[in-house]
């Protein structure tokens, strides 16, 4: 219409804030070749030797095995007869998690199954689930075990080994949860366990990698130790961890010291940040992965990141994956490198603050 305002101008126009691409050495090398970085075999052989120590041993690999098979073993029963538990009726079961995935630590002998009902969810129905399963293990292997209620859930726990399950239901039934009814399994939490069928679908398929298991499985433990990390997910983990392997401008998977490297590069360049192109989630609708922070963690993984690679970048590998004999906090504490001392960058978010 003539004498409209051009949108840009209208006065109640605000353009979203978008960061520029974060910078990657690895995918502009024409115009920006890189120099050695040091020696990328010492990177390299303290990564293998860490997954190597982080790998279930035999016996929690035989022990989390015979658990998981028994357990499927008895949801099978009870899908073929529901009566066999209080009339709950399952659709599917599928198995989930870093056991499905390959990727499991050490001393945390836990696997994860999700459990499709076709019966909408309460938490009797799913403690009743949960104890049938404990009834027939203990019949079975005369050993002592436990149903845990969760809100995902219920856990089942063994001496040796834990079985968590995860209840949801297909997409059609949610419109027939009754909230008065349903409301202690609320949607979101179906919607999640859902979901990890989908990240285990996926990581089957394009993860079937030996450098980005270990890569995984080191990343996971780096999470645990390092303050900063604590609400980076795993998912996104695994995402970064398989974007930094084989996205690649030649297209030919990186080294593992490589792609470890530009892990903690594209954390500290600002890839979860706020308005930052970051990477899509897959098997979310291809929301961006900063969707799912607030402001303050991402924040806190981003400052994480630069602190850990700055050290990486003057030897401290070992500190980085806990194999170095001082015990420092060095995203939270001041430490020294030949001299050098790299310092953990404070926090730019605080509460009440807006990027």
């Amino acid at each position: 219409m003539r004498g409209a305002i051009p949108p840009r101008q209208h006065p109640g126009y605000f353009p979203s804030f978008k960061r520029p691409l974060p910078f990657d050495p690895y995918l502009c090398e024409r115009y920006f070749p890189r120099v050695p970085e040091g020696d990328d075999t010492t990177i390299t052989q303290a990564l293998l030797q860490r997954n190597a120590s982080l790998m279930p041993t035999a016996a929690e690999e035989a022990s989390i095995n015979l658990m998981v098979s028994k357990v499927k073993q008895i949801l099978d029963g009870i899908m073929t007869n529901p009566q066999m538990a209080a009339k709950v009726e399952i659709q599917e079961v599928r198995e989930v998690g870093s056991f499905k995935k390959g990727t499991m630590v050490t001393k945390s002998n836990v696997a994860d199954l999700v459990v499709i009902l076709k019966t909408l969810p309460t938490v009797e129905l799913v403690m009743n689930l949960g104890q049938k399963v404990v009834d027939d293990l203990k019949a079975d292997l005369k050993e002592i075990f436990g149903c845990v209620s969760r809100a995902y859930g219920c856990e089942i726990a063994g001496t040796q080994a834990v079985v968590r399950l995860y209840v949801t239901i297909s997409p059609p039934c949610v419109p027939l949860l009754e909230p008065d009814l349903h409301s202690s399994v609320p949607v979101a939490v179906l919607q999640e366990n859902m979901a990890m069928i989908r990240h285990a679908r996926w990581f089957e398929e394009n993860g079937n990698i030996s450098s980005l298991k270990v890569l995984v499985r080191c990343l996971k433990d780096m999470k645990k130790r390092h303050e900063g990390w604590e609400n980076l997910s795993i998912w996104h983990i695994e995402l970064l961890a398989h974007y930094s392997i084989n996205h690649t401008s030649n297209r030919q998977p990186l080294p593992l010291s490589h792609a470890f490297k530009r892990f903690l590069q594209l954390l500290s360049t600002g890839i979860l940040l706020p308005g930052s192109p970051s990477l899509s989630d897959p098997c979310d609708r291809g929301l961006p992965l900063t969707n799912f922070y607030s402001p303050a963690d991402m924040d806190s993984i981003c400052c994480a990141a630069q602190t850990l690679l700055r050290v990486l970048s003057h030897g401290g590998v070992k500190m980085l994956l806990g194999t170095d004999s001082r015990q420092v906090n060095v995203t939270a504490e001041v430490s020294m490198w030949d001299s050098v001392v790299v310092t953990p960058l404070e926090k730019a978010y605080g509460v009440g603050d807006e990027f």
